[in-house]
């Protein structure tokens, strides 16, 4: 995430960076370019992995469910409880299979400060309007892309929409 700061009639631009935790049969792993096939696994706690992110001084994680990803909805919730429970003053936020309502408070209920909505900011912006307005400040958009193009589904699918055109249709969305 990038930005600008004004300060003193002076720009000064920032970066933060938010570590990833991706859960994928209950373990931290990482796809490479949402490959399945070519998983590197991290650890066989993601709670472990939450652990050394906040000793290193992160300041906010980002899980990813991504068997919630493929099926389309929550499939760690546990884990993601946990993960909160062991991250102490960190926030967390969570992506992956949020798509509905039910799915978005679910999941906020496990402790999370904010959710991310991906697959349904392409294929559902309503469903994206009507959770930032109820949840307010606590539902982002997340947009994947390679080539410029959206890829949804945990990068399973690629769409033939513009990332850019998908992040234009929430300016005004909260």
């Amino acid at each position: 995430m990038g930005g600008q700061l004004i300060a003193d009639s002076q720009t000064v631009s920032y970066m933060l960076i938010i570590p990833a935790i991706d859960v994928r049969h209950g373990r931290a792993v990482r796809l490479t370019q949402g490959d399945p096939a070519r998983e590197t696994v991290y650890g066989d706690d993601p709670v472990a992995v939450a652990r050394e992110w906040e000793a290193k001084g992160a300041p906010r994680l980002h899980v990813v469910d991504l068997d919630g990803a493929k099926a389309g909805q929550p499939r760690n919730a546990e884990a993601v409880r946990r993960i909160v429970a062991s991250a102490g003053d960190v926030p967390v936020q969570l992506g992956g299979g949020l798509r509905s309502v039910d799915a978005i408070e679910a999941s906020l209920e496990t402790g999370v400060d904010r959710v991310v909505l991906g697959t349904a900011a392409l294929r559902d912006p309503d469903l994206v309007r009507e959770g930032a307005r109820r949840f307010a400040g606590r539902v982002v958009v997340g947009i994947d892309a390679r080539d410029g193009r959206v890829a949804v589904e945990g990068w399973l699918d690629e769409s033939t929409a513009s990332a850019l055109d998908v992040a234009r249709r929430f300016e005004d969305a909260g």
